[in-house]
């Protein structure tokens, strides 16, 4: 799994601004095409980090649109979500997090957009390695009834893998997310 995460990787940050910049504003139209938006509605997205898609026009249309958004910040060994404004401290990994006193738990969510770096066509996903997505959605595995936050990860096409080896602790996703494909 550490050399098929570690090829993704160098693949995925290899991608042209160019081609960056056009797979951020394809993904927005997909999004729009499965997310079924609606006011009041909580939304966390992420921001790009070792070459993740940009999610820079997803959150300009949410933030348009009024919706509240908020990002990952380390708790632990888990993550919280902490609503954006317009300060922003460093993490531990060097990924910049809100400073916000509204600050909620992944089932206080309605949605959750995440970044990955490998997924296949089953909506299994691996990440960074780090396990806090896991950790902190345990909740969703453990009972099936819990429609909220619905999770959906964002990629590029070549980040799509014949088919991952799924760990019990592993939470599988609603949807993947591409520029071309919404994988459901």
């Amino acid at each position: 799994m550490k050399t098929l995460r570690q090829s993704i990787r160098i693949q995925r940050r290899s991608i042209t601004a160019s081609d960056r910049e056009k797979s951020a504003k394809q993904l927005l139209s997909q999004v729009q095409k499965l997310a079924n938006f609606q006011n009041g509605q909580k939304i966390a997205l992420y921001l790009p980090n070792d070459g993740e898609i940009d999610t820079k026009y997803i959150q300009n249309f949410l933030k348009n649109r009024g919706f509240s958004i908020y990002l990952p910040i380390l708790f632990g060994k888990r993550l919280k979500f902490a609503k954006v404004g317009k300060n922003f401290r460093k993490n531990r990994y060097g990924i910049d997090e809100p400073v916000s006193t509204d600050i909620l738990n992944a089932n206080q969510l309605n949605v959750i957009f995440m970044p990955l770096v490998g997924f296949d066509q089953f909506k299994n996903r691996i990440g960074m390695g780090g396990g806090f997505y896991d950790r902190t959605l345990s909740f969703k595995a453990r009972q099936q009834n819990y429609k909220n936050p619905k999770l959906y990860g964002l990629a590029f096409d070549c980040q799509e893998v014949a088919k991952l080896n799924v760990k019990s602790w592993d939470v599988p996703l609603d949807a993947v997310i591409t520029p071309t494909t919404i994988y459901r």
